[in-house]
């Protein structure tokens, strides 16, 4: 078991999400940043869709009441065991009665505690991810709070770890080739132009060229951007339509909304863009009142990144192998 002794708003339990449920208006759901899930909980010897907590809201804190290993990653931020300072991106081994305490990033906007054996909670359509617009899922479909004790499955390895931890190189590190870096604090954001596209004109290319910012008004369902409205050459009436996470849609204000985790299963805005589905980890971790601008992708380049994200993880999941077989064979 674990106990919750401090947490925020809105911190949940998320996995990868539900799939497959959309068509009777069940959105996936699962964690805003996804890849920070897959290498958590391959570090701490869990399939990776075992499920994790999600906070973006801080300070957290939670006991241990059991030995078990577990890993922080996501935010920016250096979690703290009992007092003592550690490595994000990294597992250990807790001891019945620490605490694990993280405090607000300084930079990101989501961490992650993945634990060896997982969330021992119950599965609702094929996922353990909280839907807090359905109250379902997760921790009794609402977030965590003060007192909440949740069960832990049993972990096999937690004798084949390192006794200083095992770490990896985050994403935003090793893959610096990959994605581009923030320029004078703006996030660039990979899209595609999407169906509604051209119905935009001139707007739609200014689209590309504007900063925008991530409203107050943005949670997981949706972020709603700030910014220079834009506006299609006509007023137009569309049937409503499946969205996803990703999709950027255009209501009457002019100011664009861009589907998230919890995205809505259809809407009626039209659709001027698509983020790349291996950018949406980023956009994840982009804080309230960042700056972002989109970059027109391709087709190519999206399964170009999605290849390398793939290397990484597989590198990730051979290291830690290695790791644990040499300990093995020492036993």
């Amino acid at each position: 078991m674990i106990e919750i002794l401090e947490s925020g708003p809105f911190n949940t339990v998320q996995d990868l999400g539900r799939p497959g449920y959309r068509d009777i208006g069940v959105s996936a759901s699962g964690a805003m940043d996804p890849l920070a899930v897959r290498i958590g909980n391959i570090l701490v010897g869990n399939d990776e869709n075992a499920a994790a907590i999600e906070m973006q809201t801080f300070p957290f804190s939670l006991r241990f009441e059991r030995r078990v290993v577990f890993a922080v990653t996501g935010a920016d931020g250096n979690p703290h065991l009992s007092g003592t300072e550690l490595l994000a991106w990294c597992a250990y081994i807790a001891e019945p009665g620490q605490v694990l305490e993280l405090k607000q990033p300084p930079r990101l906007a989501r961490s992650y505690i993945s634990v060896g054996g997982g969330l021992d909670i119950p599965v609702v359509m094929g996922s353990r991810s909280t839907s807090l617009r359905g109250s379902f899922g997760g921790n009794a479909g609402r977030p965590l709070a003060k007192g909440d004790r949740i069960a832990v499955g049993e972990d096999a390895e937690i004798a084949m770890l390192p006794a200083s931890g095992l770490a990896v190189v985050e994403p935003a590190v090793a893959l610096r080739d990959v994605f581009p870096a923030a320029v004078d604090g703006t996030l660039p954001i990979r899209a595609l132009p999407a169906g509604e596209h051209d119905l935009f004109a001139g707007d739609g290319e200014a689209f590309w060229s504007r900063i925008w910012r991530i409203s107050s008004r943005s949670d997981r369902t949706g972020y709603r951007l700030s910014g220079e409205p834009i506006k299609p050459t006509a007023s137009i009436e569309m049937r409503s339509h499946g969205v996803v996470p990703g999709v950027i849609q255009v209501p009457p204000g002019g100011e664009p909304i861009v589907q998230m985790s919890d995205a809505n299963t259809a809407g009626g805005y039209p659709k001027i863009a698509g983020v790349i589905e291996c950018d949406l980890w980023r956009l994840g971790q982009a804080r309230i009142g960042a700056r972002l601008n989109f970059v027109r992708s391709t087709h190519a380049e999206a399964r170009a990144v999605e290849q390398a994200i793939a290397r990484y993880v597989d590198d990730v999941r051979q290291t830690s192998r290695m790791v644990k077989r040499a300990l093995k064979a020492m036993a």
